[in-house]
């Protein structure tokens, strides 16, 4: 192997697996933590980030030198290769963009979904990872999540015979809603429909249970009517903090983001100096003297003059707030899903019925029914109830267990039935190009149109 390289063999095996993170979110420093416990399997030695800030924080975390810290993806590319993977978890409008240069410099990609806003996009990609043979894997984390990993051994034992239906629904939280897809970053159409953007694994699921069987035609019926201007209750301001009705709304900003603490990477990434089990805003700039009182009366300052206290009925969204799939695929398999945001609690439901039996399930309660006709044995049918834990990461535990695959992948070592080809992530996401598609022009689209 290039001597460069982490994967050098040793007395004992394989070294560590040697990563860049390119761009600095939660995603990708989320899935660098793995070396945090695992140093004899991933090790972070480069960064690549615009905001110097952040790119000098994670530096000092990581102990990464100065001529291996990158201000863009493209730095990074056109720089002398000195590691195994890069770890793409740039924003979704260039993560095509930036994986290619990365790919054709030589470093195989766990790359963070969705893949590409369009299907020219999508091709540029799979061409680019076959033309520099490099290995491309999509962070459809929920494959790697416990919950979904019992569901699909049992299909593939063959426990309920040959899929026929599969019917699965998102619940989008109301406050997810709100910072993400009304106030935040995937509010537009133009930047990603609502269907990729928050189901995109949802769609992965459905394509991954039917892995070897291609999707043929979807039809899709949705539309934005609850989040729009006309729907404002009476006395509603622009802003939550300039609003009289704002202590009993449910959407209220200060209550999410201040009084809860909910989204603080959402609503305050805009702040250098926060994320996700980082300072508060301002606390640098501050100094450690800073009272909570003065870090308090930052982060409302940050708030209020962002975007994410603007009023849930009065932003520029234009993504749907609700819609329902339907996939055919070659096979004759009918596949369903519901995207229903708004909801109290949010969680994902399944029900797959084949020739021999059913399953149904709840991610967040971890409940899986796996049921049988038992006719031959005097019974309608009989059940099987198992639980499953949630994980300690996000995804329902499936974060770290996709970076270890991803390891392994890369490694060339045995790897769990939860990583496939990316040939599998694309039917996913054309099937969310056909959606968005075919609910425009209220017709059916066949994939061929999309591949």
């Amino acid at each position: 192997m290039n001597s460069e390289s982490g994967l050098s063999h040793t007395g004992i095996g394989l070294s560590a697996l040697t990563a860049v993170l390119v761009g600095l979110g939660h995603r990708s420093v989320g899935y660098g933590s793995y070396s945090d416990d695992h140093p004899d399997e991933l090790q972070v030695v480069g960064l690549a980030e615009p905001n110097p800030e952040r790119l000098a924080r994670y530096a000092l975390k990581w102990g990464i030198s100065a001529e291996r810290c990158f201000s863009s993806a493209a730095e990074l590319a056109a720089a002398p290769k000195f590691a195994d993977v890069a770890i793409n978890g740039t924003m979704d409008d260039i993560h095509v963009e930036t994986t290619i240069p990365l790919l054709e410099a030589g470093y195989d990609i766990l790359l963070e979904k969705p893949i590409a806003k369009n299907a020219a996009e999508l091709r540029a990609l799979a061409a680019a990872a076959e033309r520099t043979g490099r290995k491309v894997v999509i962070c459809h984390v929920l494959r790697h999540a416990p919950f979904y990993i019992a569901i699909k051994e049992r299909i593939a034992a063959g426990e309920i015979g040959e899929i026929m239906h599969i019917h699965s629904t998102e619940n989008v939280s109301y406050h997810h809603m709100a910072v993400g897809f009304v106030r935040g970053k995937w509010n537009r159409r133009e930047v990603n429909p609502m269907l990729l953007a928050k189901c995109c694994h949802d769609l992965d699921l459905l394509c991954w249970f039917k892995s070897g069987t291609e999707p043929t035609q979807v039809a899709s019926f949705g539309g934005c009517h609850f989040f729009t201007e006309q729907n404002a209750p009476e006395g509603a301001g622009t802003h939550c903090h300039d609003c009289e009705i704002e202590r009993d709304c449910q959407y209220s900003a200060l209550r999410h983001h201040l009084n809860n603490d909910w989204w603080p990477f959402y609503a305050f990434s805009g702040e250098a100096t926060y994320e996700a089990g980082g300072a508060a805003p301002d606390a640098d700039a501050a100094g450690e003297s800073s009272s909570e009182e003065e870090m308090a009366e930052s982060r409302r300052a940050h708030l209020e003059s962002s975007d994410y206290s603007r009023c849930v009925w009065m932003c520029d969204n234009d993504v749907v707030d609700r819609q329902s799939v339907i996939v055919e695929f070659a096979d004759g398999c009918v596949a369903t899903h519901d995207m229903v945001t708004n909801s109290a609690r949010a969680t994902r439901r399944l029900q797959i019925t084949g020739t021999k039996g059913e399953i149904e399930g709840d991610m967040i309660t971890g409940r899986i029914v796996i049921r049988r006709p038992a006719a031959t044995d005097g019974e309608e049918w009989v059940e099987e109830v198992i639980t499953i834990g949630e994980g300690e990461d996000m995804h329902g535990g499936g974060d770290l267990r996709l970076v270890a695959d991803f390891v392994k992948v890369v490694r060339g070592e045995p790897h769990s039935l939860s990583t496939t080809e990316l040939s599998d992530s694309m039917n996913s996401h054309l099937i969310a190009y056909a959606a968005d598609k075919a609910m425009q022009s209220s017709t059916v689209v066949t994939l061929d149109e999309m591949r």
